[in-house]
């Protein structure tokens, strides 16, 4: 049994024989923890990885994304950050009055993906393997326009707002439409829709804007044979039936902050969680018992035959022992699954 197809199993709820891992390692911790690091991927290696792009042009960016000092992405969006290892923010954005909106430019240099190294990297490898590219329909709104102004224009509907919407959507439409083309398992969306205890925008709103663009991202994943992923952090509990009809296969969420029994009473057996272990309290300052009954608890809760993926962020703050203590748990728990 390949990792690739443990996977599958526990997105379709097929009894894999141990529960799939990943570790989401980010820079700051692999150059603070770099020994443990290794030790904790030497012992648990992912069953998922992500497919290189492979560009035949080069994007336009400038900087580095994970160093202190500005980093300007492929749309031309800058990020400041304090600190290295992490990602900043956008403090300007591009779009200060409408007027500005000729400033965007869609980075057409991203649908260059060299498919046929891309297709030799998946036929390479037995893991799960996802698209390297990742829509953000809501989270790209922001960084252009910036998140206030998003908000009043949400609220104000200006056509601008709509025309850039579309551009946007067409755009994330093609690029997903040619990863669906090649050999990659899954294509994967990232939008976070929610704060510590409600949603960022009301759930009717959602509906309204955004739900009928994620379905055209479903469409063109199941159209083609592949599954479809999404990670969203923050509490998105009225939206997560939504996902479910939309027929999302798996959800990276924060499934602590919406609660793991409600979800599991509500969801297990109807979409995957890929994960996460909560990385505000548990894995900075959970103690080895609190990380054992976390993991135990998800398991229970979420776990039916499949759905459940081991899936923690090794990041800021978190301590490395948690982190293998997390997987080391979800070892043990397989050996009696």
């Amino acid at each position: 049994m390949t990792p690739r197809e443990i996977v599958i199993q526990a997105l379709t709820f097929a009894h894999p024989r141990r529960i799939p891992r990943q570790l989401w390692l980010l820079p700051w911790a692999a150059r603070r923890y770099p020994e443990a690091a290794r030790e904790i991927q030497a012992a648990f290696p992912d069953d998922i990885v992500t497919a290189p792009p492979f560009y035949d042009q080069p994007l336009p960016v400038r900087g580095d994304r994970y160093a202190k000092g500005t980093y300007v992405d492929e749309w031309g969006c800058a990020f400041q950050n304090l600190e290295d290892g992490i990602i900043g923010e956008v403090k300007e954005p591009l779009i200060g009055t409408w007027r500005d909106g000729a400033k965007v430019r869609i980075p057409v240099e991203r649908l260059s993906v060299n498919t046929a190294r891309v297709d030799a990297f998946c036929s390479e490898t037995n893991r799960f393997v996802i698209a390297g590219c990742c829509p953000r329909i809501f989270e790209r709104l922001q960084f252009l326009r910036g998140t206030e102004r998003l908000f009043v224009d949400l609220m104000d509907e200006p056509p601008e707002l709509d025309e850039l919407t579309e551009r946007i959507h067409r755009f994330y439409v093609d690029e997903l439409a040619l990863w669906a083309e090649t050999k990659v398992d899954a294509l994967m969306l990232m939008d976070d829709w929610g704060g510590q205890q409600s949603m960022l925008i009301s759930p009717d709103l959602w509906r309204q804007r955004y739900r009928p663009l994620y379905a055209q991202y479903v469409d063109v994943a199941h159209r083609r044979g592949k599954h479809i992923f999404l990670h969203s952090d923050g509490f998105i509990l009225p939206i997560l039936e939504d996902l479910v009809e939309l027929g999302f296969d798996a959800v990276n969420c924060q499934v602590f902050c919406m609660g793991v029994e409600t979800l599991g009473e509500r969801f297990a057996a109807r979409i995957t969680f890929w994960g996460e272990l909560d990385r505000q309290q548990l894995l900075p300052h959970g103690s080895r018992e609190d990380i054992e009954r976390a993991a135990r608890m998800m398991h229970r809760h979420l776990h039916r035959a499949g759905g459940l993926i081991a899936q923690c962020e090794f990041g800021p703050a978190a301590r490395p022992e948690n982190v293998r203590r997390f997987f080391e748990v979800f070892e043990e728990l397989s050996a009696v699954t």
